[in-house]
C-alpha cells in the first residue's frame, strides 16, 4: 500500500480545518479543508519576514518547506481513487524563477495583457535574471473556466469570483472527486423519511437504508461516526457524523479524524443505517476569515511576498466553491480554491442491531485513502430538498 502524507503534512491541514470550521457558521456549507490549504501554501513559499511568520502560524509551513509540502500533498492525493487534483498561477508581474522551480506540478501562465501591465520596482530594475513573465501563450477568463471545467469533470463550471482586470496574479487548485460505494444503496428501498432541521423543523426527506457492519460505527466523545468504503484498494475514506441535539459543526466534523485511540466502538453486532440522499453546493469567501485565523499582515498592502515576485503583491481575495452529492450509487465532489492577489503598492449470541438515523443535523467528512487528510467538509442543517444554502 502506498503511504499516506507524513503525520505533519496531515496535523498541519487538520489544524486548519479544525481552526477554519467556526469561521463556517452553523448553516449549510461545504468546503475543502486540503484545497484552502494547498492554495495558501503555495502563496506562502514565497513569502518573507513577518508575512511569512503569519502564514506559518496558520499552515505550519512557509518558504521552501511550502513548497516542498505543497508537492508532496498533492502527490499523495493522486494517490487515492478517483481523486483528481491541479492547481495552476497565471500572471500579470513577473515571478522569481526559484518560486517556480518550487513547485514543479503547478502549471504556470501568463495573464491576458499581462506584458502592458508589467513593471518592476525600481531597485530590482536591472537585476532581473531570476525572474520571468513565462514563455506560454497569455490566457483570460473564458480560458480559465475551460480550464476549471476540465480539471474537475464539469462539476464546477467557472472561476469562483470573475476576473475584472484589477488582478496581478491569480492561483487556482482544482480538487475533484468521483467514488462509487463499495455496498450501494438499495434504491428501492428509499422513501421519504421524517428529518428535523436546525431550527426544529421537521419534514419528509428521501432517505436511503442499509444495514452496515459493525466496525463500521464508532463514536468520539458523544459524536457517531460512521464510515461507508468505497470501492477500489486505495478509495477515499467517506465518513459521516452525528453529534448530540444542538451540537455545531466546529464541535461534530473534527470527530471524522480523530485518532482510533479515542475510537468508542458500537455495541452491537450491526447498525441500520438511514441516510438523506442530498447535495450541498456553497461558495465561501475565505479571505474574509483570515484575520481571525492569525493572517492579516498578508492580505494589506506592504505584505512581503518578496520570494514569489519583485512586485509587491498581497492577497485581495480568497474564495471558495464547493460541491458535494451524496446518493445510492456514491458520492461525487469537487471543489475550486481561487487566491487572487494585486500590487500595493466476543462469544456467540443473539444478534444485536443499532439503528442509526441521520434524521437531524449531520456533517460529511471525505478523507484521502490514508484516512489522514479531510479532502471535503459538509454540514447540513436544513432538510435535504428544503430551502437552505444547500441545492436539494
Amino acid at each position: 500500500m502506498t503511504p499516506g502524507p507524513t503525520a505533519f503534512e496531515a496535523d498541519a491541514v487538520r489544524v486548519l480545518a479544525a481552526r477554519w470550521l467556526p469561521c463556517l457558521g452553523e448553516g449549510d456549507f461545504v468546503c475543502s479543508p486540503v484545497g484552502l490549504w494547498l492554495a495558501l501554501a503555495a502563496v506562502a513559499s514565497g513569502a518573507r519576514g513577518r508575512t511569512a511568520e503569519e502564514l506559518r502560524g496558520l499552515l505550519g509551513v512557509d518558504g521552501e518547506a511550502a513548497a516542498v509540502a505543497v508537492t508532496a500533498v498533492g502527490r499523495r492525493l493522486a494517490v487515492t481513487e478517483g481523486v483528481v487534483s491541479a492547481a495552476g498561477v497565471w500572471s500579470g508581474v513577473a515571478l522569481r524563477d526559484a518560486f517556480r522551480r518550487g513547485l514543479p506540478d503547478v502549471e504556470f501562465g501568463v495573464l491576458r495583457g499581462a506584458p502592458a501591465r508589467f513593471e518592476l520596482p525600481d531597485e530590482v530594475s536591472g537585476a532581473t535574471d531570476d525572474v520571468s513573465l513565462g514563455e506560454v501563450p497569455a490566457v483570460a477568463q473564458d480560458e480559465l473556466d475551460d480550464w476549471i471545467r476540465r480539471a474537475t469533470g464539469g462539476r464546477v463550471q467557472r472561476l469562483p469570483l470573475g476576473l475584472d482586470g484589477s488582478e496581478d496574479l491569480v492561483l487556482v487548485n482544482a480538487l475533484a472527486l468521483k467514488a462509487s460505494w463499495l455496498t450501494a444503496f438499495p434504491a428501492h428501498l428509499t422513501r421519504d423519511e421524517p428529518f428535523t432541521d436546525g431550527c426544529g423543523d421537521t419534514r419528509p426527506v428521501p432517505t436511503m437504508r442499509r444495514r452496515i457492519p459493525a466496525d463500521a460505527v464508532w463514536s468520539v466523545d458523544g459524536v457517531t461516526v460512521v464510515e461507508l468504503p468505497c470501492a477500489g484498494e486505495e478509495a477515499a475514506r467517506v465518513r459521516f457524523v452525528l453529534g448530540r441535539p444542538g451540537a455545531g459543526p466546529a464541535d461534530v466534523l473534527p470527530a471524522a479524524w480523530a485518532a482510533p485511540s479515542a475510537r468508542k466502538p458500537l455495541a452491537a453486532d450491526a447498525a441500520d443505517l438511514t441516510l438523506p440522499r442530498f447535495t450541498l453546493r456553497t461558495r465561501t469567501g475565505a479571505d474574509a476569515h483570515l484575520a481571525s485565523l492569525g493572517v492579516g499582515r498578508a492580505s494589506r498592502p506592504g505584505a512581503d511576498f518578496s520570494g514569489l515576485s519583485p512586485a509587491g503583491l498581497f492577497l485581495s481575495a480568497v474564495v471558495q466553491e464547493a460541491l458535494v452529492e451524496v446518493a445510492e450509487e456514491g458520492v461525487e465532489a469537487a471543489a475550486v480554491t481561487q487566491v487572487t492577489m494585486t500590487r500595493s503598492a466476543a462469544p456467540a449470541r443473539r444478534q444485536v442491531v443499532e439503528r442509526v438515523a441521520f434524521d437531524r443535523p449531520f456533517g460529511l467528512i471525505v478523507l484521502d485513502a490514508s484516512g489522514e487528510l479531510p479532502l471535503f467538509a459538509g454540514w447540513r442543517r436544513s432538510a435535504p430538498g428544503g430551502a437552505g444554502s444547500g441545492a436539494p
